[in-house]
């Protein structure tokens, strides 16, 4: 691949490597200005990030660090062993706000927050609100299940945020969370512990915190955490090592396996590790990893993990829509792995699998309010959820309806962090020009290395319009190359260039212009949207018979609130589609033809050809016929309880 180098490492944005295909662009350069994601954001921003800073109050979270400021923790800490991570999240959450929008009174509370924090750090760097007090279990006794190490890499990346979108703040969270990285550089590196976290981040973290501040030792010390993994340095524990990814070294293993936000993130830190001490070998085991998990260990939302009790990766194509555990988190983890891949490799299969889970899975988990979240993503709800309550934390993960806050609510502030960083994936810029990969109405304002403007508009109604249109605001004497993505799906989109007679067929994958650019000119992607209907391999056994719909970059679900108003009942298992009838869409809404099955009750729901399903007495109702609206599945649930599924069994 050809390499670039980055001219800085302070723009704003989540990854900035010093080398690779790519370079990404920050929340300076690179505005949502509405559309799809502008109004998730304006939600986040609005609701989100205090309904979480509210709820974290509330059960004491913050108030944790308050007690251990002034020595009256002990044993009586708020949350669990990982809760001062969803604190740091929320301040990367926060600080990525403040970048986008400049919000004086959310950069108040978060300077505030800072000095709670601050105000519970040990002389000698060490800060966590769970252990070390007396009452406490001591430091680093419990690498397994601690989350010592892994929430330092959450303060980390909340660290990187506040540094690249308030240089010079002055709140002194880098200071804080440099003493803190120097603190565990002096406990695990090289004469230190020799093991790692159970809970991966804190490798990914250390190495932009390296990137950030120059200090090559936290890289190293990334590097040492990668390659201790997968020696048997942690405990086994019932799920064995492959739970934390220690049952085999990063280099020999060949596909995510394990707790799949674990996996994720520690890929994601081994790429940063590879792409910074140009370790080409790491490089290639990282993308065969990728390439399997994706191939076999994938929903098609892109959701990944079907292991409820583990939160784990099931093995390959084990895929079962109604089991789907496809933590939000684990969206969130991959969107991390692959955008770092795109960055270093430039391939575009890397932006469509961050493109289907940012529709899929990270916007699927918050409520159209903002105030409420999936923390897993199933594919097939068989009976209509329950209401969580309001008032208190919902002790499922797995609620059948979104939950305001969970006892494990590392979901919603991982949503909060990336909506408010989400511009920072939108586009790149190479030696040559501008690449576009994710697609909303925008506002680019970039440079090339060699001085060249680079200034576009993005107008656009993605997901539900295929125009995207981009406009030139300023002019250039020298030419350069606008590359906008065709994802996968798109078969048949053109590309409409100024002063071309005919449209230019645009082949899945990326079309580039090269041009001298004047102010005006227009370039327009015309994106296919007609739904599709996609047949599953055969060899993930719980999809057999079944198939799914697409629009665009939207997986479609059936749901039963539309189901019933079709006059078809409430259960989206009794009915199956006819694909013969076609899909077509009105007002909006892509629409199929659906059949309900008869009602029956078999005496034994098994036999041959002839007698399975027959009914035990009776005759058979006259089967029911009608055409139903598809919603998006990121959309589904909103309008109370119902059942739903992804994946619909054929006539």
């Amino acid at each position: 691949m050809t390499m670039t180098t980055s001219t800085t490492t302070t723009a704003a944005t989540p990854v900035a490597p010093s080398r690779g295909a790519l370079r990404p662009l920050g929340l300076d350069q690179v505005q949502i200005t509405g559309g799809f994601w502008g109004e998730r954001q304006a939600v986040n921003a609005a609701v989100t990030l205090a309904h979480i800073e509210g709820w974290m109050e509330r059960e004491g979270w913050i108030g944790n660090f308050d007690a251990a400021a002034t020595g009256t923790l002990g044993a009586g800490q708020a949350g669990r062993e990982f809760s001062d991570s969803e604190v740091y999240k929320l301040l990367e959450a926060m600080a990525w706000e403040i970048g986008r929008t400049h919000d004086g009174d959310l950069d108040a509370r978060f300077t505030a927050l800072v000095a709670r924090i601050a105000a519970a750090q040990e002389p000698d760097g060490y800060l966590n609100t769970q252990f070390g007090r007396p009452g406490q279990r001591p430091r680093y006794s419990d690498l397994e299940m601690g989350h010592e190490l892994y929430c330092y890499g959450h303060l980390f990346q909340a660290t990187v945020a506040r540094a690249r979108t308030a240089p010079g703040a002055g709140d002194g969270l880098l200071e804080l969370a440099r003493r803190a990285a120097d603190h565990v550089t002096d406990t695990f590196g090289p004469d230190g512990i020799a093991s790692v976290c159970g809970h991966p981040e804190i490798e990914v973290a250390l190495a932009e915190l390296g990137r950030e501040t120059g200090e090559r030792r936290y890289l190293d010390q990334a590097a040492l955490f990668v390659d201790r993994r997968g020696h048997g340095v942690l405990r086994d524990i019932e799920w064995g090592r492959a739970y934390f990814q220690d049952d085999l070294p990063v280099r020999e293993t060949t596909v995510l396996g394990g707790h799949a936000v674990r996996a994720n993130y520690l890929a994601a830190g081994a790429v940063d590790v590879a792409v910074e001490t140009g370790d080409d070998e790491l490089l290639r085991a990282l993308v065969v990893q990728w390439e399997n998990t994706v191939a076999r260990r994938t929903y098609v939302t892109g959701g990944q993990g079907s292991h409820h009790t583990d939160e784990a990766f099931g093995e390959d194509w084990v895929l079962p829509p109604d089991r789907a555990y496809s933590e939000t988190c684990a969206g969130v983890g991959s969107v991390m792995f692959a955008w770092r891949l795109l960055l270093a490799q430039g391939l575009p299969r890397y932006a469509d699998l961050v493109e289907r889970t940012l529709y899929n899975v990270v916007a699927t988990s918050p409520s159209h309010a903002g105030d409420a979240f999936f923390y897993t993503n199933t594919l097939h709800q068989r009976q209509p959820g329950t209401a969580a309550p309001t008032d208190v934390a919902s002790p499922r993960a797995s609620s059948s309806l979104r939950a305001p806050w969970f006892a494990v609510s590392c979901c919603p502030p991982n949503v909060a962090r990336t909506l408010a960083s989400l511009a920072a994936y939108v586009a790149t810029t190479d030696d040559d020009g501008l690449q576009v990969h994710q697609y909303a109405p925008a506002r680019i304002r970039t440079a090339l290395p060699d001085g060249r403007r680079v200034e576009v508009d993005i107008e656009t109604g993605y997901p539900h319009d295929g125009l995207v249109r981009v406009r030139v605001a300023t002019s250039q004497e020298r030419p350069w190359t606008l590359t906008l993505r065709v994802p996968a799906w798109a078969k048949g989109a053109t590309l409409v260039v100024p002063d071309d007679a005919d449209p230019r067929p645009a082949d899945p994958g990326t079309v580039s212009v090269t041009r001298r650019f004047s102010a005006g000119d227009v370039i327009d992607l015309h994106l296919p949207l007609a739904p599709r209907v996609l047949h599953p391999d055969p060899r993930i056994d719980a999809l057999r018979g079944c198939v799914a719909v697409e629009r665009g970059p939207q997986v479609l679900c059936l749901e039963s609130v539309d189901l019933d108003g079709a006059g078809l009942g409430t259960d989206v298992g009794e009915v199956r589609i006819d694909l013969g009838a076609g899909l077509r869409e009105v007002a909006g809404r892509t629409r199929a033809a659906f059949v309900a099955l008869p009602a029956l009750e078999a005496a034994w729901p098994y036999g041959d050809a002839n007698d399975a399903g027959k009914p035990a007495t009776g005759g058979l109702d006259s089967p029911r016929t009608a055409e139903v609206p598809l919603t998006a599945y990121h959309d589904w649930a909103n309008r109370g309880p119902s059942t739903m599924r992804v994946w619909i069994p054929m006539v």
